[in-house]
């Protein structure tokens, strides 16, 4: 013998029938049927005004939605979105307030949202905020106080050349100033690109880099031709400290968002990978909103320094109780009848002697002191590294 079968409707529809029949009285039907008053009254109400429809179940869904955001919003959202395929919620949102400051935009909370449902980003584990393990190396309080200089990591385009990006940036503002795709970099590359960064924007007060050629030797003072050439120009060059790239560390998350918006693929060639560099410091600096600048963009904050490139090399100012030394072809002075080493970057510049006592004299290099020549020992010792 088949199990009695039933559903919630036919039950509904046994107890209106015992209850407007008179066989059971309220009470006798909420206890035979196992429900309350309040579930009697929806029920009875529902069943005089819709009939047998209104005993089905109803859609718990509400009716309306006055919190939903519009559609023409979250359409602007993944707007930005596919154009900015890197960017997270709090740029878009960000980059949607400045561009229609009228409109009332959703919490970024909802623009997540609103990205998770369209399925453009997944889930990931939030990684931990970097600790650095040491104070920047020059502080910037104003544009062009510091520019910061690097290569990024080579790699190789699409048939196969090998690209070593060279980047500048202004520290303060974030503002990418060079951005080369070049080939196999050396020393006259380098400084014709800071040439040109120099004659577009104007001088800075220092250039930081890392402690690699062409910025860096293993001379005094650590100077090489491309640093001698910046004291000449009376721009200061200032080194990392060895194995201590975070005092950089502006440049290097840098190159972490420029690799992965020009060069995850790398482009087919050198001009094309060129031309990506190109499209992404226009958008990096004009659009780019940066949460380090209060979620601004870096031409907000950046201005052309006032000084200029000269069109000639400017000879280092020495005091007058200084003596003056020229320095040979293979960056060498006599001294004290015995030929000394200075350093090959320092070919046939000019550097100052100041006598500090009938044991020592200080040797400089314009602004910058190398080291001190003693007479007992003929040797020079280097000034502390910078």
């Amino acid at each position: 013998m088949p199990w009695t079968q039933t559903d919630p409707v036919n039950e509904r529809m046994k107890f209106v029938v015992a209850l407007q029949g008179g066989d059971l009285s309220m009470v006798e039907a909420c206890s035979q049927f196992g429900i309350s008053r309040k579930t009697v009254s929806k029920i009875l109400t529902r069943y005089a005004e819709c009939g047998i429809d209104g005993l089905r179940d109803q859609p718990r869904a509400p009716h309306s939605h006055p919190n939903q955001t519009a559609p023409e919003v979250a359409g602007l959202v993944l707007r930005v979105r596919r154009e900015h395929p890197t960017w997270g919620s709090k740029k878009i949102l960000a980059v949607l307030e400045r561009r229609e400051p009228d409109q009332d935009f959703p919490a970024r909370s909802t623009v997540d949202a609103i990205l998770k449902r369209a399925g453009v980003v997944a889930s990931r584990r939030k990684r931990r905020p970097r600790q650095p393990s040491a104070r920047p190396r020059a502080e910037a309080r104003a544009p062009n106080d510091v520019w910061t200089i690097d290569y990024k990591g080579w790699f190789r385009v699409g048939d196969g050349t090998r690209c070593d990006p060279l980047t500048v940036n202004d520290s303060f503002s974030r503002a990418s100033l060079v951005c080369r795709a070049m080939v196999s970099p050396k020393l006259h590359d380098v400084r014709m690109r800071l040439e040109e960064a120099f004659q577009q924007f104007g001088l800075p007060r220092t250039i930081l880099s890392d402690d690699g050629p062409p910025f860096a030797s293993g001379g005094i003072r650590r100077l090489s031709r491309l640093s001698v050439w910046l004291l000449r120009l009376g721009v200061q060059p200032l080194l990392i400290e060895p194995g201590k790239p975070e005092q950089n560390g502006k440049h290097e998350r840098f190159h972490e968002t420029l690799k992965a918006e020009t060069a995850t693929p790398p482009r087919g060639s050198i001009s094309a990978q060129q031309a990506a560099f190109n499209r992404f410091r226009a958008v990096y600096n004009e659009e780019r909103p940066h949460e380090a600048l209060g979620m601004k963009v870096p031409a907000e904050l950046y201005d052309i320094s006032p000084r200029p490139m000269p069109e000639k090399l400017a000879e280092h100012d020495y005091a007058n109780d200084m003596e003056l030394r020229c320095l040979r072809t293979d960056g060498s002075v006599k001294w004290a009848g015995r030929m000394l080493l200075v350093g090959e970057a320092l070919e046939d510049e000019v550097v100052g002697l100041r006598k500090v006592d009938d044991e020592a004299w200080t040797l400089h290099l314009g602004p910058m002191q190398l080291g001190t020549l003693h007479a007992r020992s003929r040797v020079i010792l280097p000034t502390d590294a910078l």
